[in-house]
């Protein structure tokens, strides 16, 4: 039942994917993979060149609601992750032939998903002026119920190293080697559950300037960290975490 990999999933209106595929592609170093699905609505962003690395990154076109994120496991056994997820509270959503969509107690929505060999994780973005960042955290916004639930469920499912962040209402759900992880966020209202994206940036201001260049927007700023909205409307944010490690700066 061992998780292998993970994949940060951008999800988007179909009337702005095109625009968010623009985008994310330019900010993650990648190139998009031929569409796929029913709809062509799925895509890889894969890294320029193969020795690069693996890709982590997939983006979908939603026919309903704004959008968000979410997060893909991928173990060496789909059927027993999925098994397993169940038994600790969470709900199917959609049973598929060798994959699963469900939805966390939270209210999460998540992916299990077959592993096909991904190992490398790929290097940082480099922007322009020599600053990096990295597409590697789903972060997941929870009302204070629905936080409680979904920190006892991460851990418990994937086995990955669990514990509080820099702030009382953060909790950092990780396992080594593995290019995304998950941060967990107590909000002060009651709300649906949702997900956003984070990068991490050697510098925060700098991303910032080469993301607005590319036409996103600041919304506004918190302790260590820039809440940002891209061209196709998608909120993401932008955090003063190392690139190379995913921690804060000693």
């Amino acid at each position: 039942m061992s998780i292998r990999w993970t994949y940060a999933f951008i999800d988007r209106p179909a009337e702005t994917y095109g625009r968010a595929c623009d985008f994310w592609t330019t900010v993650t170093g990648t190139r998009p993979s031929p569409p796929r699905g029913d709809q062509d609505e799925f895509v890889t962003l894969l890294p320029e060149e193969p020795e690069e690395g693996d890709a982590c990154v997939k983006a979908q076109s939603v026919t309903s609601g704004p959008g968000g994120a979410h997060l893909d496991l991928c173990p060496e056994d789909v059927p027993a992750l999925v098994e397993s997820a169940l038994r600790l509270g969470a709900e199917m959503v959609s049973d598929n032939p060798g994959w699963a969509v469900l939805r966390s107690p939270g209210g999460q929505l998540f992916c299990v998903v077959p592993w096909h060999g991904e190992s490398v994780r790929p290097p940082a973005t480099e922007a322009p002026d020599g600053s990096t960042s990295r597409l590697d955290q789903v972060c997941i916004d929870l009302s204070p119920p629905a936080y409680d639930r979904d920190v006892t469920f991460w851990p418990a499912l994937t086995g990955w190293n669990a514990h509080p962040g820099s702030r009382p209402e953060f909790h950092i759900v990780e396992s080594p080697g593995l290019p995304v992880r998950l941060l967990l966020q107590r909000l002060d209202e009651d709300r649906p559950t949702s997900a956003h994206l984070d990068l991490s940036c050697s510098d925060m201001e700098a991303t910032r300037t080469w993301h607005e260049q590319l036409g996103a927007t600041f919304v506004n700023s918190g302790a260590r960290w820039l809440v940002m909205r891209d061209p196709a409307g998608g909120t993401y944010c932008l955090t003063a975490r190392d690139p190379a490690t995913g921690g804060l700066p000693a």
